[in-house]
């Protein structure tokens, strides 16, 4: 895998990016530790977590991903000096008063959330600093609409990047980056980092899959003409693009054993769990079989290809799926594949928006 740049900054990452909002919860710190060492056996350097994972996030968890990263640095010394290490600050609390009280966040927020990173990251700087979701309010989650009656922003962007500023300024951070964004949100901090000389956002965060291609209905070319790049979260559609769903459905007694989203009652309410998402999900499963591939190789094979995507974000459970997953690169979907996939998209459009 040649590593290729992030936006215009001066980082360089393999188009595979090993996330890790399962360590800590699904995966044990042994477990964890185990995938991270095998990831960075194989040639990846980059990995990305998150101030509010484990997930599904509780206070008890709180921070326990990050803890986990950090004490692998601890335990191998000059694997953190091999690794692009990206993080996010979460947005608006959405719930979790243990990450920060209030509705909003605030540069002082950013600024405590970055150095607590560093602390349980067990690292003097941070690559890639996110904003996990918009302080503002923005139609994500599965969310349809964007309503202007339900806007409680208090920060402006521009206070954002100013504190995002003095954290790069500080040394504390290389880089910045968004997720969970929309056009608009790109472009206001691309033109307001330009006007007034603040960092410049390297990345965009968002879901990208079979099953949610809503990346290609505007955000594709904002990022492209601002060379702002996409790294793909759930290539897999929350598994359900694994094909280990097709039979049982997500939930009830036949659902499998263990599997993250039968045990997130959340993430059913949301894009994921949409009966139309497990169906249109069935459907390039069966297209993946009828041509020889598993329905893994097929998704992960249309993120690894497309020009949209810079880095594809892969969250495994066991070093076993990471295996089967980076075996996966360089996959090569036929022109009448392809074809046959947006005929789907055509007919289904994107369920787990």
């Amino acid at each position: 895998m040649n590593k290729i740049p992030l936006g215009q900054s001066d980082l360089h990452v393999t188009p595979i990016c090993l996330g890790t909002m399962t360590f800590g919860e699904q995966v044990n710190e042994a477990d964890s530790h185990a995938i991270l060492s095998r990831s960075l056996e194989r040639g990846v350097n980059f990995i990305d977590t998150a101030e509010m994972y484990a997930v599904p996030a509780k206070a008890e968890t709180f921070g326990a991903t990050e803890t986990i990263i950090g004490n692998w640095f601890a335990k191998n010394p000059g694997a953190r000096e091999k690794l692009v290490v990206a993080t996010k600050v979460a947005g608006p609390s959405r719930g979790m008063p243990w990450v920060r009280e209030g509705k909003g966040m605030t540069p002082a927020d950013i600024v405590a959330s970055c150095e607590a990173s560093l602390r349980r990251l067990q690292t003097d700087v941070i690559d890639l600093y996110q904003i996990h979701w918009p302080e503002r309010h923005v139609p994500a989650f599965g969310a349809l609409y964007y309503d202007p009656a339900k806007e409680t922003s208090e920060t402006p962007i521009h206070a954002q990047l100013e504190a995002l500023a003095g954290l790069v300024k500080a040394g504390k951070v290389r880089h910045v980056g968004l997720s969970n964004e929309t056009p608009y949100g790109v472009h206001e901090f691309v033109r307001l980092a330009e006007q007034h000389g603040l960092p410049r956002v390297a990345t965009v965060q968002n879901p990208y899959c079979l099953i949610n291609r809503t990346w290609e209905n505007a955000l594709d070319e904002t990022c492209h003409r601002l060379n702002v790049s996409l790294l793909a979260y759930s290539p897999l559609g929350f598994g359900l693009l694994t094909g280990k769903y097709d039979d049982s459905g997500i939930t009830g007694p036949t659902a499998p054993q263990g599997a993250r989203i039968s045990s997130y009652e959340s993430v059913r309410k949301q894009r994921w769990g949409r009966p139309e998402s497990l169906e249109a999900a069935r459907r390039y499963n069966t297209l993946a079989r009828d041509h020889g591939m598993t329905p893994t190789q097929l998704a992960l094979a249309f993120c690894y290809t497309k020009w949209q995507v810079a880095s594809t974000i892969i969250g495994v459970t066991s070093v076993g799926q990471l295996d089967e997953d980076l075996n996966a690169w360089g996959t090569k979907l036929s022109p009448e594949l392809l074809k046959a996939i947006d005929a789907i998209r055509w007919e289904l459009r994107d369920p787990a928006l």
